[in-house]
């Protein structure tokens, strides 16, 4: 059986490696390391199709290095001491040339799991390479997490997706009989949602439904093949991201229905309902935020009990915390005042602290007056006095400002009685 198209163009070295220049740039990380020969454990952290796998399997190569694979979903902690035994036997303690250990969507190994690999990583027996698509801060035990690096994919840009079209039309021998012309890219690009590995099977899927005789691809041919081989949900590709999106824009419309609705398609198809919670707790911040603060408690306790508790029972606390963020009140106040913040410090840099404000540990930085106009709200009337809290140079700027519900209402309210000017919305 013919390998699939991902498969048969796969780069073998790191010239032919397409994206990524930050890592496999002339001034990467990884072309330094490879160049130096020092090669840490690393965990790559990006969206699926970006190329983790590949770029492990070059970095074993070019590093003249034994190359072994597991993959989480069907391997245990016996696969993982079996492969440490034969990477301890057929090499030698702390070399420079210790076998790589690849383990694909790392995430999904348990605490014991993880517990299995520290020994090895920490004496050397292999160098280990994780691959994940989800956030190792939160799915790697600390202790491994520690002892790697861990960098991160960007997802492809249309350059590399077109890239990627190019080198399959010049490098793959059956593409090349059929002489492709590719008229257009936009549905090709859309359906595959960046993922590499999906776009060329994706190209190879029309490539071989086409009648014989013709040749071009345009997007109408492009949809039309893919709405009659698409399946339900791929929680590694396109529709993993549409269906969550639209989960959030459901909460975020205030629509209970389309909320779990959408919720129910995730937990049929098998997403990892730890990251359903996350998304959650992102939202009860980004879009509820100070309209109803319990909105972030109610999804980090979610979000708690979910990794508590496990599939199937899970589904239910997740319904319930979906609906209840689709029914609160709406504010996007505090997201807006964080990115205009930032935008800010972008732009003006490192500005002073005010002398006022500046701590005063030294007997020196007393008699240079730090902190010595400071006054103490809570010696004054209500617990309050007005002074000045931001650099001079953007005195008077507005980050925060409440929304139209009732409870921030309450919050403008607050800052106009406080401040004479300065919160006079």
């Amino acid at each position: 059986m013919e390998a699939p198209l991902a498969e048969r163009i796969r780069p073998k070295t790191l010239s032919e490696y397409i994206s990524q220049e930050h890592l496999v740039g002339i001034n990467g990380i990884l072309t330094r390391q490879l160049q130096t020969g020092f090669i840490p454990s690393l965990i790559f952290w990006g969206p699926p199709g970006t190329g983790k796998t590949t770029l492990a399997e070059i970095i074993a190569k070019e590093s003249e290095r034994p190359f072994y694979a597991l993959s989480a979903i069907n391997s245990g902690v016996k696969d993982i001491r079996e492969i440490i035994d034969k990477a301890k036997t057929n090499s030698g303690l702390f070399t420079a040339r210790n076998p790589i250990l690849f383990i694909d969507e790392i995430h999904r190994f348990s605490k014991s799991q993880q517990d299995s690999l520290l020994a090895a990583v920490e004496k050397g027996w292999v160098t280990l390479i994780g691959a994940t698509t989800e956030n190792p801060s939160f799915e790697v035990i600390p202790a491994l997490l520690s002892r790697c690096q861990v960098y991160t994919l960007n997802p492809f840009t249309k350059d590399d997706l077109q890239a990627l079209l190019e080198r399959a039309m010049k490098k793959d021998l059956r593409i090349q009989k059929r002489n492709i012309i590719l008229t257009e890219t936009e549905a090709l690009f859309r359906v595959s949602g960046g993922d590499g590995r999906k776009l060329l099977n994706t190209f190879e899927l029309i490539i071989n439904a086409m009648p014989e005789g013709l040749s071009e691809i345009t997007n109408d041919l492009v949809m039309k093949t893919v709405q009659k081989n698409t399946v339900l949900y791929d929680k590694t590709g396109e529709q993993h991201y549409d269906i969550i999106s639209a989960f959030i824009k459901s909460i975020r419309g205030s629509d209970p229905n389309g909320a779990v609705y959408w919720l129910a398609r995730m937990i049929e198809g098998g997403e990892d309902v730890k990251f359903i919670a996350r998304r959650l707790v992102i939202s009860a911040s980004e879009d509820i935020g100070n309209a109803n603060p319990t909105a972030l408690i109610m999804a980090t306790n979610t979000f708690q009990a979910v990794s508590v508790i496990g599939h199937p029972e899970s589904r239910i606390l997740l319904s319930q915390c979906a609906v209840y963020l689709a029914t609160s009140p709406k504010s996007n106040t505090s997201y807006l005042a964080i990115g205009k913040a930032q935008q800010i410090v972008r732009q003006t840099g490192d500005l002073s602290v005010p002398i006022h404000l500046r701590n005063a540990p030294t007997k020196l930085m007393k008699e240079l007056g730090y902190g010595e106009d400071y006054k103490y709200s809570h010696d004054y009337t209500n617990n309050f006095v007005e002074q000045e809290f931001l650099p001079y140079e953007i005195s008077g700027t507005v980050f925060y400002e409440p929304g139209q519900n009732p409870r921030e209402k309450g919050i403008r309210d607050f800052l106009k009685n406080r401040w004479s000017l300065k919160y006079n919305y």
